[in-house]
């Protein structure tokens, strides 16, 4: 747990499910050894370790503004069987962590996933006497309509189990709003469209009292794509469109107060984009 962060009349707290050390190239292909090393000097200590490993997270942001309280993007979650040996059938302790942080699951009153993918949905359901169920049962939980026309069409597809356990229940219950990329959710919070690593992607922009944050979800998915923003992930639906909403995020954020919280960065929780060259870096 760590202080939460003041944006005006917004606060904002991670919750981690899962942190450690991760293969550079798991993520990033051309992440490698000696092209990482170069970036040590601003990556270490908090988003490299010692042997050049990122370090990484998977975690929510539990963000409270006037009246509302919203739970951005829900990890993995348990009892899912996944592809991934490291995220199969879980029994994590999360939702403890997140009572232990003020929000216990009835305290919800929105759930946003900034996309649809395996370790941003996990925890929007619960096994419940062999059903899986909504897991926030006050919470209106908002997708991109975009984004689940892309993932509503994959049940055939090796993805369908994971749209199946953790969002069509979700839709089945009546309990999804789907909207457009730049949605406003409230006067201090709105969607920012970011396509690219997946159709329908988007961030969440926080404007509170002059001050501003942005939530990037999956936009990247380390510090170092700030200085290496033309490396693509693994994962990216799209890498030239990836690519290019990167490059434009840093462009329009960089060398500005604004609070940039990223949605897989471990170390402290936020930082501000400055311009280094023809490139970038991600300072906190």
């Amino acid at each position: 747990m760590v202080t939460p962060i003041e944006i005006g009349r917004v606060r904002v707290e991670r919750v981690v499910e899962w942190a450690g050390p991760t293969r550079p190239t798991w993520v990033l292909p051309d992440a490698s050894k000696e092209a990482v090393a170069r970036h040590r000097d601003w990556l270490a200590p908090h988003f490299m370790d010692e042997r050049e490993r990122f370090l990484m997270s998977i975690h929510c942001f539990v963000v409270r503004a006037p009246g509302l309280t919203v739970l951005v993007d829900t990890c993995v979650g348990n009892d899912k069987p996944r592809q991934n040996p490291n995220w199969n059938m879980l029994r994590t302790d999360f939702l403890d962590r997140l009572a232990a942080a003020g929000c216990p699951p009835e305290a919800v009153d929105l759930v946003l996933c900034t996309h649809l993918h395996v370790d941003h949905v996990g925890w929007n359901t619960r096994l419940a006497e062999g059903r899986w169920v909504a897991t926030f049962p006050r919470a209106r939980y908002l997708f991109a309509r975009r984004e689940w026309e892309h993932w509503a069409k994959m049940d055939g597809d090796e993805y369908g189990p994971i749209i199946a356990d953790s969002v069509r229940p979700i839709v089945d219950e009546g309990r999804a709003d789907l909207v457009e990329g730049d949605h406003r959710i409230s006067e201090e919070l709105a969607l920012e469209p970011t396509p690219g690593h997946t159709p329908g992607h988007v961030s969440l922009s926080i404007r509170s009292r002059g001050q501003e944050a942005v939530i990037t979800g999956d936009l990247m998915h380390h510090p170092i794509q700030c200085g290496e923003p033309d490396w693509q992930s693994n994962f990216d639906d799209d890498p030239a469109m990836a690519r290019a909403t990167r490059r434009a995020f840093c462009t329009r954020h960089a060398d500005r107060d604004v609070t940039v919280l990223g949605t897989h960065f471990a170390g402290p929780p936020a930082g501000r984009i400055r311009t280094h060259g023809d490139a970038w870096r991600y300072e906190v």
